[in-house]
């Protein structure tokens, strides 16, 4: 798909951030989890006070992907600290959503590329991301693109634990 810009995010557009991030996720976890266990973790991962410490740190960004002026997906990336799982000399993908009307039309891949761009440009020797193991179209995706699984960790959603694949792609 052309003519999709990528920008960052900023603490400005806070509220657009929210609102792509909670719609993403419902839509694409809503008919494998509870309805408590989603809205427990919706509320949580992506309240007001928890994105603007997110934008606030410098370990973080985040990015929209934006077509005709209405933002159709996001990334957020880590160092450091910031990471879900701290790593060292790596970079995290913790998120690559997009609206699904905008599945299949290469925008997750031009996501996915910003963040390795950024990865290369921050000397990082890998790129690492959890997946759940549950979701066979991303797993597909960072597979494509070149991640082997190197280990695994726990992801709670509301009181259910589910295991999510540690995948990494070297530089």
């Amino acid at each position: 798909m052309q003519n999709i810009e990528i920008t960052p995010v900023t603490l400005s557009d806070i509220e657009k951030l929210q609102g792509i991030a909670e719609q993403t996720f419902s839509v694409t976890f809503s008919n494998e989890n509870s309805e408590e266990n989603l809205a427990d973790y919706l509320g949580k991962a992506f309240s007001l006070e928890k994105l603007t410490s997110e934008l606030n740190n410098e370990n973080s960004a985040f990015y929209f992907a934006i077509f005709e002026h209405k933002i159709i997906g996001y990334l957020k990336i880590n160092f450091g600290a910031a990471q879900t799982e701290p790593q060292d000399n790596a970079m995290e993908i913790e998120r690559v959503y997009v609206l699904k009307a905008f599945h299949g039309k290469k925008v997750a891949q031009q996501l996915f590329n910003k963040a390795i761009q950024i990865a290369k440009q921050a000397n990082a020797e890998y790129v690492w991301l959890g997946v759940w193991e549950e979701n066979p179209r991303a797993i597909s995706f960072y597979t494509k693109n070149g991640f082997v699984e190197f280990d695994r960790h726990s992801f709670t959603i509301g009181n259910d634990v589910q295991q999510d694949l540690m995948m990494k792609l070297v530089l």
